[in-house]
């Protein structure tokens, strides 16, 4: 389980980007985070991997507090973040460096995930165009076997066919025990891949629930314009109210 309890942080002094914040992620299951630019979507994924430090409260993973980047803890985390580089070095040597750092490491996955995308085990990762890259990173982070996962806009800079492969790649690494934390803007590229969905705005969180399929998928686009827009009718009605 991963738990938010009242932090606050800001990347200055003068703007708190959370602000008395809380959240929690159960464990098990696909979540979609999403929020407007600047909610902090991307900060949130920071502070659970520890790689930025809360100025108050606490994030906690599985009872660990994330900042202290304990190796039983990272050795379950793994994070895809929007933007990244890679060596210029094949894809057989960086497995053989990183995979000592993963327990459950499944070479059979990463080769399942790499023939989803059409590529590879073969590559040499410095003559990778940016899109390659992307879809050599996510098979690497689904083939650690870490209990929680989380991607930053997974799926910006992919091709038509791309996203379609990373729908049916992401869902080779899926198990009951893991926990794969998604924040993007691209909500149609991943709405049927999805079994929670989390919104969050100004310091808020406006919805957290499961994604009921019934007869017709979730419509996230709308679910999050429909959320968005009624919180913030009701936000000015008590600022109304209060002013009165």
């Amino acid at each position: 389980m991963i738990s938010i309890k009242n932090i606050t942080f800001g990347y200055n002094r003068h703007h708190a980007v959370l602000s008395d914040f809380s959240l929690d992620f159960q464990s098990g299951g696909v979540y979609g985070l999403l929020g407007k630019n600047g909610t902090g979507k991307s900060t949130l994924l920071y502070l659970i991997m520890g790689l930025l430090r809360p100025s108050a409260g606490s994030v906690q993973v599985d009872g660990m507090e994330a900042c202290k980047r304990l190796p039983q803890m990272l050795s379950e985390l793994f994070l895809v973040p929007e933007e990244y580089d890679m060596p210029r070095v094949t894809l057989r040597e960086y497995v053989r460096v990183i995979k000592p750092f993963y327990p459950n490491f499944s070479v059979d996955l990463l080769h399942r995930c790499l023939d989803g995308f059409d590529m590879s085990p073969e590559v040499h990762l410095g003559g990778l165009s940016m899109g390659q890259k992307k879809k050599v990173y996510m098979c690497l982070a689904l083939a650690t076997n870490t209990r929680y996962l989380l991607m930053d806009e997974p799926t910006n800079g992919l091709d038509i066919l791309s996203k379609s492969q990373f729908r049916r790649v992401l869902l080779e690494g899926v198990t009951e025990e893991k926990t794969i934390i998604i924040s993007t803007h691209q909500v149609h590229d991943v709405e049927r891949l999805l079994d929670h969905v989390t919104i969050i705005d100004r310091n808020r969180v406006l919805l957290q629930q499961p994604l009921v399929e019934e007869n017709e998928p979730i419509n996230l686009e709308e679910l999050f314009i429909k959320t968005t827009d009624i919180r913030r009718w009701a936000a000015d009605i008590e600022k109304q109210t209060t002013e009165k």
